[in-house]
């Protein structure tokens, strides 16, 4: 069973802007449904701020409604493969220790991947046209430095995130009628790595 997004906080929500039954509101959250009384009586969760299950797209407004007109139906979580959940990729937050791996993950993309547009490469990696083309040109203040690393070990995107890039990027060339290139076997001292 696919439970919500901060169970707690969400039976916050719950109790706070719906008139769903503490029993509703425990199944939906994967909670007894005394500690959902609990957390109405102020006895539990006290100063956790309410997370909102249908802004946030884990449930829809129509099926909340639903479930307050009849204390026998129950809320069903979203999944997250629904396109309508999915949310848009913006810019992400690179923890400061990961920075300086990241011309390490450009140099891998660039070597193993060139198909890939700078474009799929910034929104992979979450760099910047003037960084790739550093790296590109060995004009990198770190250039000596720079080793080719993998992303994915890194941590710098998911391996679901790269196929999905160059995927999209082999259809590219295919439509366009050019060849595409596959990727360099790895040294035996990169496999260890």
């Amino acid at each position: 069973m696919t439970l919500p997004l901060m169970p707690k906080a969400t039976a916050v929500w719950l109790i706070e802007k719906t008139a769903l039954t503490f029993t509703q509101i425990a199944e939906f959250c994967g909670m007894h449904p005394l500690e959902v009384q609990a957390i109405a009586d102020g006895e539990v969760a006290q100063g956790i701020v309410g997370y909102d299950p249908v802004a946030n797209h884990q449930v829809t407004a129509e099926d909340v409604a639903r479930c307050e007109k009849d204390s026998e139906a129950r809320l069903t979580v979203l999944s997250a493969n629904n396109p309508v959940t999915r949310r848009s990729r913006g810019a992400r937050y690179t923890p400061v220790a990961k920075r300086n791996d990241r011309p390490d993950a450009i140099a891998f993309v660039l070597r193993n991947y060139p198909q890939l547009s700078e474009v799929q490469v910034i929104k992979l990696l979450g760099t910047t046209k003037d960084t790739i083309a550093k790296v590109r040109d060995r004009q990198h203040w770190n250039s000596a430095n720079i080793k080719p690393r993998d992303p994915v070990i890194l941590g710098l995107c998911s391996q679901t995130d790269l196929n999905a890039m160059v995927t999209t990027a082999n259809d590219r060339l295919v439509r366009d009628g050019q060849h595409v290139p596959t990727p360099p076997m790895p040294l035996p001292d990169e496999e260890a790595a």
